[in-house]
């Protein structure tokens, strides 16, 4: 497979990155509450099977975070009910005074905040999880899906066709498979054009946890991103801009898979349709613009190395400040999931963050990759990471480049950062300048996609949901509170880090500190 010739991407990229001064289009547009979507699919006709009972993650998030590529003990229908429901099962009800817009909605149950251990954009979780299992996994063989709310797999078609993921992936050695898809309008009913930018990233929190989970265990999870994007949505019975599928994630499993089996015609593929609970379906010209243009590149695999043009620039030379080493995140992964939240607006600024909480915040967000099968290990890493310092410890207030290499801060502006966060912040859900620090993670966005096509894009937004996901999870597990924001003007954070040269894209802020205390807080845990 080679790259595809350059596409939209570049354009809704840009448009993405200026939306804060140019907005995207329908600029008056108001999602309808009252006909929303479902925060998942529902297959009423599907016969629905019990996954066992989710057992936690006992190793620390530190180890989860340190499994190296060499780890690759094989799955089982345990672990992998565990990683599901850690990741996308409802584990708990929460009703926490706070600074969001829906909090006056969140008492009745119809709107009740079903937490999960993976963030999603606006909390709406549009990410479709299917199996596809092949023999020997202690199911039948064939195609299910995860339903979240019973934390049960749904047989959506019976029969093994793993010989069919393994094709519309070039050839694969696995019998079993996770494919993650997206269903629009679960999303897009209240972002419209922008909903792709904020799907793409879901998907690498979804993966993020994964590699997690599969850490902690001592297993390996390594997507693929290029694929036959239209052959997996034929199997899965889905119309062609309705739902998307944004990568694969081949299992390792206790037992090998068996030879293709012989074919007859016709092929199967799934009968089972989703029941929209929407009465109104909108569609948006720039959202299927940029899906088809990346649906279209999904063939188009990179070959290896090409991602190395792309990489994140060295840090340049000048005065360092030493950080101090990170401070341990000892916390289990499942308690760390289970503690991860939003903070919305609950931030204080009289108890500062320590340099050591820095430390782990900063190393560990660094360190994150999504390690698809067009990254190599020469590559060098896509994404860089900027903190603006508000109360750290140790720390003056500013603006910093982590250097990872040296584990230090190069300094990139002098004063306090507060006006200026709070300035180019759009809601009125957080108040910055009482954070004790705002985390910046940047791609060059336009590199990546002139190395790699227009599928580019979703390795971007991947990588950025990716390094999210550990943010929020190390935050928990520092006992910090946390919150991830894309409501602000990207190009005004290009202009005070100095940006433009290097091409970098500040693609989403990461707010942590501590949270007042005394605040009324409902927790009920599921399990």
């Amino acid at each position: 497979m080679t790259a595809d010739p350059t596409g939209f991407a570049h354009a809704y990229a840009s448009a993405i990155l200026r939306r804060g001064r140019e907005p995207m289009p329908p600029t008056d547009f108001a999602p309808d509450w009252s006909d929303a979507p479902r925060r998942g699919k529902y297959y009423p006709h599907a016969t629905t099977f019990p996954l066992p009972e989710p057992r936690p993650a006992g190793a620390a998030l530190d180890t989860a975070l340190a499994a190296g590529a060499d780890t690759d003990a094989p799955f089982t229908t345990e672990l992998l009910a565990g990683m599901l429901h850690h990741s996308y099962g409802l584990l708990g009800r929460r009703l926490g005074i706070q600074a969001n817009t829906d909090l006056g909605a969140l008492p009745s149950y119809a709107h009740a905040n079903w937490h999960r251990g993976t963030a999603s954009g606006g909390g709406l979780y549009p990410c479709s999880v299917y199996w596809a299992a092949g023999p020997g996994a202690g199911v039948t063989p064939g195609v299910y899906y995860y339903a979240h709310a019973r934390h049960a797999m749904q047989r959506l078609l019976a029969g093994d066709v793993t010989d069919r993921v393994r094709a519309a992936l070039g050839g694969h050695a696995a019998g079993q498979f996770l494919i993650i898809g997206v269903k629009y309008w679960q999303n897009s009913f209240k972002y419209n054009n922008f909903s792709y930018h904020a799907v793409s990233m879901d998907v690498g929190t979804v993966l993020q946890t994964w590699r997690m989970w599969a850490g902690a265990h001592g297993l390996r999870i390594r997507p693929v991103l290029w694929f036959d994007q239209a052959a997996l949505g034929d199997l899965l019975g889905l119309a062609t801009d309705d739902e998307a599928m944004f990568a694969v994630v081949p299992l390792t499993w206790t037992i090998a898979p068996a030879g293709p089996p012989p074919r007859t015609a016709p092929r199967p593929r799934v009968r089972h349709a989703d029941q929209e609970r929407s009465r109104t379906l909108l569609d948006f010209d720039t959202l299927g613009r940029i899906h088809r243009s990346t649906a279209a590149a999904a063939a188009h695999r990179p070959a290896a190395g090409a991602l190395a043009a792309a990489a994140a620039h060295p840090v340049p030379p000048g005065p360092r400040l030493p950080l101090p080493p990170a401070e341990p995140m000892d916390m289990p992964l499942s308690d760390a999931l289970r503690r991860r939240r939003s903070s919305f607006g609950r931030f204080q600024a009289d108890r500062p963050m320590t340099a050591a909480q820095l430390s782990a915040l900063l190393s560990a967000t660094a360190a994150t990759a999504v390690d698809c099968e067009a990254a190599t290990a020469q590559d060098g890493p896509l994404a860089k990471v900027y903190a603006f310092v508000n109360h750290v410890t140790g720390v003056p207030a500013g603006g910093y480049e982590y250097d990872p290499a040296g584990h230090c801060l190069r300094r990139v502006t002098e004063a306090p950062p507060g006006m200026f966060l709070q300035r180019n912040y759009f809601l009125a859900n957080y108040n910055l300048e009482q954070a004790a620090a705002v985390l910046v993670p940047t791609v060059r966005s336009h590199a990546v996609l002139d190395a790699v096509g227009d599928r580019g894009y979703n390795l971007v937004n991947a990588t950025i949901g990716a390094i999210s996901q550990t943010f929020y999870t190390a935050a928990a597990a520092l006992r910090l509170g946390g919150g991830v924001a894309l409501g602000f003007d990207n190009v005004s954070y290009v202009e005070e880090l100095g940006l433009a040269q290097t091409g970098e894209f500040p693609l989403l802020i990461m707010l942590a500190g501590h949270e007042r205390g005394g605040l009324g807080d409902y927790r009920y845990e599921l399990r």
